[in-house]
């Protein structure tokens, strides 16, 4: 080998082993842009609340590949849905969703939303939220460290009891397990019962052991906790509008660029979308499940006296919400 050719080999192998070296290094660098977000659900593969994750996830991933990693924890792993708002406020969770109840604690005005008897249905529910009202919200919500990606609905919540229950009056003297959430305490109160807090995933317990006799919750999540089997009576109140939000911790959004922004709004809002469909469609299996396994569903007789104890929750929030004024507009709203 001559002087010039060895010359120009050990330069050629200088860069090849400089790019060895290199390799590595990318490759540890690649895989540092992958940030890892922690997201709570209450429920398995086969609930709403999970397949939206799968969803926004799926989203997520087709345009902005090897970016994120979702690490979807199930089945209330991660608590109730107040210990993951804690969580998520605290930016421990990265993501998730919850009723507007759990979060009426940070933002009472949410309470709006939960007023009994306010909405006629999902699609009435729907205009509000997508008009100031819920743009209003966002901005209150975001002030308590959550960042709305969507809004979402549960469906309607109905009375779920150990004996058969139709009218208001025979709920007199019973225990009832609601949302920690000041309005919920009251509207039941009025009805004559003893509201008793339970975070939802001890509710089944408190239920079999007699520390509660009845409760409120919608269709679909019905058959997820097998509630069927120590509250085998819905009666299809309709009571409340279950409303909820997407929603992720501002530690986390605030980490993220204008065009990871955009895709995880844009990502949400669609999963949103997806959650309202899954929902109908799981109602309809829930109540399937529960009469396959003894549940009865019932009708309420003398609605106007349902109404009517539920309307007194309106006078005594009104201040809270915005005004008599303001819920009688939504109440009017087309």
């Amino acid at each position: 080998m001559t002087i010039l050719h060895r010359r120009a080999f050990l330069k050629t192998a200088a860069i090849a082993g400089t790019t060895a070296f290199a390799l590595p290094a990318l490759v540890r660098h690649a895989s540092a842009q992958t940030r890892t977000l922690t997201v709570a659900s209450l429920f398995g593969d086969d609930k709403p609340e999970t397949k939206i994750w799968f969803k926004i996830r799926d989203l997520v991933e087709a345009k902005l590949p090897e970016q994120f990693k979702f690490n979807i924890v199930k089945n209330g792993a991660l608590g109730g849905e107040k210990e993951v708002a804690e969580g998520v406020r605290l930016g421990s969770i990265q993501a998730s969703q919850s009723t507007v109840s759990w979060l009426s604690g940070w933002v009472p005005e949410l309470q709006l939303l939960d007023l009994p008897f306010l909405f006629r249905d999902a699609g009435h529910v729907q205009k509000v939220v997508e008009g100031n009202v819920g743009s209003d919200l966002r901005q209150k919500l975001l002030a308590q460290n959550f960042v709305v990606g969507g809004y979402i609905n549960y469906g309607a919540r109905h009375l779920l009891t150990k004996e058969p229950i139709t009218r208001p009056e025979q709920l007199k003297g019973k225990r009832i397990r609601v949302i920690q959430s000041p309005l919920h305490t009251k509207l039941w109160s009025a009805f004559g019962t003893t509201p008793i807090g339970i975070p939802i995933t001890e509710t089944y317990n408190a239920l079999s052991t007699g520390v509660a006799d009845a409760m409120d919750l919608t269709e679909s999540a019905y058959a997820g906790f097998k509630l069927y089997e120590v509250v085998p009576y819905l009666t299809e109140t309709g009571h409340i509008w279950a409303s909820g939000v997407v929603y992720y911790s501002t530690a986390f959004w605030d980490g993220l660029n204008d065009e990871q922004k955009a895709v995880f709004l844009e990502a949400s809002e669609e999963g949103a979308r997806y959650f309202s469909q899954l929902i109908v469609e799981d109602e309809a299996g829930s109540v399937a499940i529960a009469s396959q396994h003894g549940g009865h569903v019932l009708q309420p007789e003398e609605r106007d006296k349902w109404e009517a104890g539920a309307h007194g929750v309106w006078n005594e929030f009104a201040p809270i919400v915005g005004g008599l004024e303001k819920i009688k507009t939504i109440q009017a709203t087309v």
